[in-house]
């Protein structure tokens, strides 16, 4: 017998006033009665005030000490028989996409491992198990430190869909959470790549096979109006078929009565990858999908739909007549631009001075430019904008960081506050004439779609981070087939890769903002013939992790504290 907390033996303590209770009665105050014959059980002694005397409930005082006796054996933890022996394994499972090829019985890689694991607990005797899974975001399956059967639960509801990754961090994870001296088991479909050095105490066992395969490696959709253009880029991986067949199924769009199914034959041919590009009228959602071969899942894509988000640009009162004849002829050649739409933040251009996302305009002494102009080459805003050729008349110099400069003069610049302002009087200017003005001006709504709430993109493949745009001062959520997890931060916010395929949804206080998709294209993940099956033992012999641990507190003091208490009340309850 041991005690984990041999403190909670203080509690034996209370034993003394306990006892002292029940001897030292209280001094009762006289009673002047005509008659004994009304008391049922007179007792003369109890006048005599307080003094040691035989009490005459053994019962009730024999219960509540043993009531007392069991609270103080469980707060000190007792402990009959030996202490326990536990036996720690520390596994690692490859969380990649081509842990579920599957081989000539149709049994998945992942499910080779599922065994193997199983082998290896039951014949380390183990009591304690930590699951890890690799990836580009490594996660815990089970523990640290999880019963057996609940890790083998765990493996068993895991599906292996991520991208293709560095397993060293993970390793290195899992062997800081075995401890020094302890092994760790990796599981995954290939042998070590050429140069790669592994921890000291990991054992790599790869449960692979090399096979042939066809694969998407590229799925994009692009809507304009009511036409949606789906392109695909199949690759053959090893000596496999001549052709394929692609088949596309859209769904019925908003517009549309019914869908439309497609079976185009493409051919294969040589190590490169085939381009074939379709188009649907009024589609919705287009599902893409090739026979089924080793690896099934990256033959199928999910492309939603997902139209250009039209951004509201507005012009402010007091701007000029020819800055705003030169916006509104852009907007005329820009049909996916929608001036006052209703909907969404709007890009305002204004006169200098104004509080306008975009000012336009000199004030002050001017003066004209034709070069050398120096840029910011870094800067989206001067994303293929040429200023050869271009009459450039400025005023003084707009406030911000310059963007674009002509000697010590700042043509345009960013403030802190990310507006824009273009110093430039085109009366005296030929920059609104020359293609550098209707790309500076795309450019400027394409940053003002990026700054909108939602996805920057709404179709992703694995291993890409989310990149979503949040307000200030509102709760967002990512909803997805990992469940539902905050968003923390406003503007610009990047989100680890997802773990899992399938679609995420944006919510704003409990409503769906933007969706995007996540697409199983990866061609690395896709290249099957170079995986293989072999085991790799650990370069250095590691301790078995078997120590000694205590168990849980035992119940049974807590049992008899509660007869103990009950026989009290009844023993009590019956003398009254």
């Amino acid at each position: 017998m041991s005690f984990g907390f041999p403190w909670g033996l203080l509690a034996l303590g209370a034993l003394v006033p306990l006892v002292a209770a029940y001897f030292l009665r209280r001094k009762q105050k006289p009673v002047v009665v005509s008659a004994l014959f009304l008391w049922r059980t007179p007792r003369p002694r109890a006048e005599a005030g307080p003094r040691w005397e035989r009490f005459t409930r053994e019962v009730s005082l024999l219960l509540e000490v043993l009531a007392l006796i069991a609270a103080a054996l469980y707060l000190a933890d007792i402990r009959l028989g030996e202490k326990a022996q536990v036996r720690h394994l520390v596994l690692v499972v490859d969380g990649s996409l081509s842990m579920s090829a599957r081989g000539p019985e149709g049994v998945t890689v992942l499910e080779l491992a599922r065994r193997e694991v199983a082998r290896r607990v039951e014949q380390a005797s183990a009591t304690h198990v930590t699951l890890l899974a690799s990836g580009a975001s490594p996660r815990v399956l089970a523990g640290p430190e999880a019963e057996p059967s609940r890790a083998l639960a765990a493996l068993e509801s895991f599906e292996a869909r991520g991208a293709d990754h560095d397993p060293l961090p993970t390793l290195l994870w899992a062997q800081e959470l075995a401890g020094p001296g302890a092994q760790v088991a990796f599981f995954t479909d290939a042998a070590p790549t050429e140069g790669l050095v592994l921890p000291g105490l990991v054992r790599w066992t790869a449960l692979g096979a090399p096979h042939d395969n066809v694969a998407l490696i590229s799925a994009l959709r692009k809507d304009e109006g009511g036409t949606a253009t789906v392109t695909l880029r199949v690759a053959r991986f090893g000596a496999g078929p001549e052709s394929v067949s692609v088949r596309m199924r859209a769904l019925p769009g908003p517009d549309a009565k019914q869908g439309t199914e497609r079976v185009e034959q493409v051919a294969l041919t040589g190590a490169e990858a085939t381009t074939v590009r379709f188009t649907f009228q009024n589609a919705g959602d287009v599902e893409v999908s090739l026979p089924d071969d080793a690896l099934p899942d990256d033959g199928r894509a999910l492309l939603r739909a997902s139209p250009a988000r039209p951004v509201a640009v507005s012009l402010a009162q007091g701007l000029g007549g020819l800055e705003r004849d030169a916006v509104e002829r852009f907007l005329k050649a820009s049909p996916e631009m929608v001036r006052g739409a209703e909907t969404g933040e709007p890009l305002l251009i204004g006169p200098r001075g104004t509080d306008a996302k975009v000012t336009l305009g000199s004030t002050g002494k001017l003066r004209t430019f034709v070069g050398p102009f120096f840029t910011d080459k870094g800067h989206p805003l001067l994303d293929d904008v040429q200023l050869a050729g271009v009459r450039w008349s400025a005023g003084e110099n707009p406030p911000g960081r310059p963007i674009v400069t002509a000697g010590d003069a700042v043509l345009v610049s960013e403030d802190d506050e990310g507006r824009i302002h273009l110093n430039v009087d085109l009366a005296r200017s030929n920059v609104q004439r020359v293609s550098a003005w209707p790309v500076l001006m795309s450019n400027l709504v394409r940053e003002a779609r990026r700054s909108r709430e939602g996805f920057a993109r709404r179709q992703l493949t694995l291993g890409e981070p989310l990149q979503v745009v949040t307000l200030p001062g509102k709760r967002y959520a990512l909803v997805g087939p990992e469940g539902n997890r905050p968003v923390f931060g406003a503007g610009a916010v990047s989100l680890p890769p997802p773990m899992v395929l399938g679609r995420y949804v944006l919510e704003r206080d409990g409503d769906a903002v933007d969706t995007a998709e996540v697409l199983s294209l990866d061609a690395r993940e896709s290249e099957l013939r170079g995986r293989g099956s072999v085991d790799v033992a650990a370069r250095e012999a590691g301790a078995e992790d078997e120590r000694t641990k205590t168990s849980d507190r035992a119940r049974w003091p807590l049992v008899i504290l509660l007869l103990a208490l009950v026989g009290d009340f009844y023993v009590t309850r019956r003398a009254s």
